[in-house]
């Protein structure tokens, strides 16, 4: 694998319906509404069919790291409500196929993400910085599935005419408290 080269492979479990759940991640505008400490801006571009092939996707992303990525997606496939695969292009290059199973009240959820980082920052200093950018990709995804536990209990209560607080944004102090973690929990 080539030094910019990145292949990440996340597991999540929520308590929700399969439905919930595919709903919430297919609406790719309200990625910044409800994961904020990654998506500062989304614009879907193209709509696509009536199964969401073809929709494309503009994306303005940051993690712990100082420094953002612009980059878009196109909706490939899809196997509604099991998942559906995109691929990337701008600051990276690649796929990304989300997975859903019901697990009785459960939703087991898998991310497959196999991408080149093409920004200049990420492609030239991966050679040095490979487990550092890893990190910034775990904390992002340990975020989103906090922030979709949230999202899932907002729209629960919402229902029963209660409110559930907004997701928490990065903070600046947070990269390094997060980092200190894992270098004394090694």
């Amino acid at each position: 694998m080539a030094s910019n080269e990145y292949h990440f492979i996340t597991h999540w479990r929520v308590k929700a319906a399969i439905q919930e759940v595919v709903d919430i991640i297919g609406d790719a505008e309200s990625l910044p509404r409800w994961w904020p400490s990654v998506y500062l801006e989304v614009r879907e571009l193209e709509k696509g069919d009536e199964r969401g092939i073809g929709k494309r996707v503009s994306l303005y992303t940051k993690g712990w790291l100082p420094y953002t990525l612009r980059w878009q997606f196109v909706v490939t496939e899809s196997n509604s409500p099991h998942g559906f695969t995109l691929v990337a292009e701008g600051d990276f290059i690649g796929t990304g196929k989300w997975t859903f199973v019901q697990n009785g009240a459960d939703v087991n959820i898998t991310y497959n993400w196999r991408i080149s980082a093409e920004k200049p920052l990420l492609k030239y200093l991966s050679f040095l910085m490979k487990p550092l950018f890893g990190m910034n990709h775990q904390w992002a995804m340990r975020n989103g599935e906090k922030s979709l536990e949230l999202e899932l209990q907002r729209r629960s209560l919402n229902r029963s005419g209660f409110e559930i607080a907004a997701p928490p944004p990065a903070t600046p102090s947070e990269p390094l408290r997060w980092l200190a973690f894992v270098l004394t929990n090694r």
